[in-house]
C-alpha cells in the first residue's frame, strides 16, 4: 500500500524538476467576482536567479491584450507525474515584458540559459500570431511531492 502525502522539495530537487524550460500554467488576476484567467504556456526557468521566461501568443482576437499587464502579479504552475509520484511548483511573483529595448545583460545571460520549447497549441497559423516574452521575477517559489512508502 502507498501513503500519498507529500514533501516539500529542496532547491536542488526543485531545480531538476524545471530543468531548463518546459510547459505550466500561468494565472492572472481578475474582477473578485471572475475566476483567475489562466494560461498553458511554454516556460524558460533560469535557476541562477529563480526567475521564469514566458513565451505568450497574441492573435487578432485574443483576450490576453486586455488580462496581460506588464507588471502584473501571477501565479505559474508546473506539474507532472512521474513513475515515482506527482511533483509540482508554485510559483508568484510579478511579470515584466522582456523587449529588445529593455534586455540588458542579466537577461541576456538568463536567457542563454533556459529552453522555452515551442509548443504548437494555437488555433491559428504561428504566422498569424505575434509572439511575446516575459519574466516572471518570482517573489515565493515551492515544490511539493508525492511521498511514497510500502506498508
Amino acid at each position: 500500500m502507498t501513503d500519498p502525502r507529500s514533501i516539500e522539495m529542496d532547491d536542488e530537487a526543485r531545480n531538476e524538476f524545471l530543468g531548463t524550460g518546459g510547459t505550466g500554467v500561468v494565472s492572472f488576476p481578475t474582477d473578485a467576482d471572475d475566476a483567475p484567467y489562466s494560461l498553458p504556456v511554454s516556460y524558460g526557468y533560469d535557476e541562477a536567479d529563480g526567475d521564469f521566461y514566458l513565451r505568450l501568443a497574441f492573435g487578432p482576437e485574443t483576450e490576453k491584450d486586455g488580462v496581460v499587464a506588464d507588471h502584473a502579479s501571477v501565479s505559474f504552475v508546473v506539474y507532472d507525474q512521474t513513475d515515482e509520484g506527482w511533483q509540482s511548483v508554485v510559483a508568484t511573483g510579478r511579470l515584466e515584458e522582456v523587449t529588445e529595448a529593455a534586455i540588458d545583460s542579466d537577461v541576456v545571460q538568463a536567457m542563454r540559459r533556459v529552453h522555452i520549447p515551442l509548443v504548437d497549441v494555437f488555433g491559428r497559423h504561428p504566422r498569424e500570431l505575434t509572439f511575446r516574452f516575459f519574466r516572471l521575477s518570482t517573489t515565493d517559489i515551492s515544490g511539493r511531492k508525492e511521498a511514497r512508502s510500502a506498508d
